[in-house]
């Protein structure tokens, strides 16, 4: 029930979350789809049952009722008279006590495992989410180079047609024909090498994430400068970390742990009733009995153990936190690196595409060389595709920025 309660709200909150403008990511319902299809995420599932059955496991605690039975057999040599021989019996019923302090901490612990399986189905379906977001942006970037390609062919297809009619007509040598389809020839290797890892890449996101629609956007949208200072979405990233928040459930776990070695160094007393039939039936005897274990040094060790492993678990913690606020920090610079990027790698397309036009203009009024119009064709087709990779780079930048913050698919 818990969780179907789950998925219902983690779709409502993924809808709730695609109303931002996202044109370049797959539609909403399709990611929620997909991702609560995904076996680590469905696997994380099957382990927050297991959890739920431990804590009901942990409440019960681990005593149970012993039943115990034995029979013996009395012979009786008295002095002057008869032997006797008695078949005798005994039964006794007996279960140890668990202390209430111990069953809280055992009910705390469970309630803990219970919590630490929901933050890791958390961090499954935020994984899910960071590798589909990469997976799709690779996609969507080798989809564009051969696209990038496919324009660069095309134009240099023209210009060679155009180049065989002049030297037809005597208006151009026939190494410019050569230089002119030799280019051709490189463009169409590229093109070649280019679509091999679209297919690739849409077959790797088809196969990881069965059912997305693989139907690149009509429209990607432009990169947006970053609002918010680093310190904002530094705080935002740890507050939502799951990796962060994991580490420190199991810190909190692992102290309870040493609470309940240090409260089983008093060991539990068990208590019993038996009866037992002496003499044939001529003596029957009804008794209670307590049962105390007498601790040693295994206890004691046990508990130091135990809480050396709390501390080392606060470590780890800390240490965890430390990692992810670099880790976050770099993202945000890389992310506001990227926009720049963007920017710049775009005005470079543009002065080099002007170039490149004017040189054409400039070839067809014999005021220049074929190779020139080669060469600024090719630095125009090499800007055109760093401008349109920097820019996807840019959007992926800035939504794993999101993803990370919870304000893109926020799975809580």
């Amino acid at each position: 029930m818990k969780i179907l309660v789950f998925i219902l709200c983690t779709a409502a909150t993924l809808s709730a979350a695609a109303a931002e403008a996202t044109p370049t990511l797959p539609p909403a319902d399709a990611v929620v789809r997909v991702l609560l299809a995904n076996p680590s995420v469905q696997a994380a599932n099957s382990q927050l049952r297991a959890e739920e059955a431990n804590r009901d496991r942990l409440e019960a605690g681990p005593h149970e009722w012993n039943l115990r039975f034995g029979g013996q057999q009395r012979r009786v040599t008295p002095s002057g008279g008869p032997n006797e021989r008695f078949n005798e019996w005994n039964t006794a019923v007996e279960r140890p006590l668990r202390l209430p302090n111990k069953a809280s901490t055992d009910s705390a612990l469970g309630e803990t495992g219970i919590a630490l399986a929901e933050t890791a189905r958390g961090d499954a379906l935020h994984e899910a989410g960071r590798s589909l977001l990469k997976t799709w942006f690779v996609w969507l970037k080798e989809n564009a180079a051969a696209r990038q390609w496919a324009a660069q062919v095309a134009s240099l297809e023209q210009q060679a047609t155009a180049v065989k009619r002049r030297q037809t007509l005597g208006d151009a040598p026939r190494l410019e024909s050569v230089q002119a389809e030799a280019a051709l020839a490189q463009a169409r290797a590229q093109q070649a090498q280019a679509e091999v890892r679209a297919r690739s890449a849409g077959e790797d996101l088809r196969r990881r994430y069965p059912g997305l629609p693989l139907a690149e956007p009509a429209n990607e949208g432009e990169p947006q400068a970053l609002t918010g200072s680093a310190d904002e979405w530094i705080a935002a990233m740890l507050e939502h970390n799951h990796e962060l928040a994991l580490a420190r459930r199991e810190g909190e776990r692992s102290r309870l742990v040493a609470t309940r070695s240090r409260q089983d160094r008093l060991p539990d007393p068990s208590i019993g009733l038996q009866f037992s039939r002496e003499r044939g039936g001529e003596e029957n005897v009804v008794g209670a009995y307590v049962s105390i274990p007498l601790p040693g040094g295994a206890r004691r060790a046990g508990a130091e153990a135990a809480q050396a492993q709390a501390d080392a678990a606060d470590r780890r913690a800390a240490a965890v936190e430390q990692r992810i606020a670099a880790e976050a920090a770099a993202q945000f610079h890389a992310a506001q690196a990227g926009y720049a990027t963007w920017q710049a790698a775009q005005a470079a397309a543009d002065q080099l595409g002007q170039a490149a036009d004017m040189t054409a203009r400039a070839y067809k009024l014999g005021e220049g060389s074929l190779n020139d119009l080669l060469m600024a064709r090719r630095q125009a087709n090499e800007a055109a595709l760093a401008a349109r990779l920097s820019k996807l780079d840019a959007l992926e930048a800035r939504y794993r920025l999101l993803l990370d913050a919870h304000r893109l698919w926020d799975f809580d």
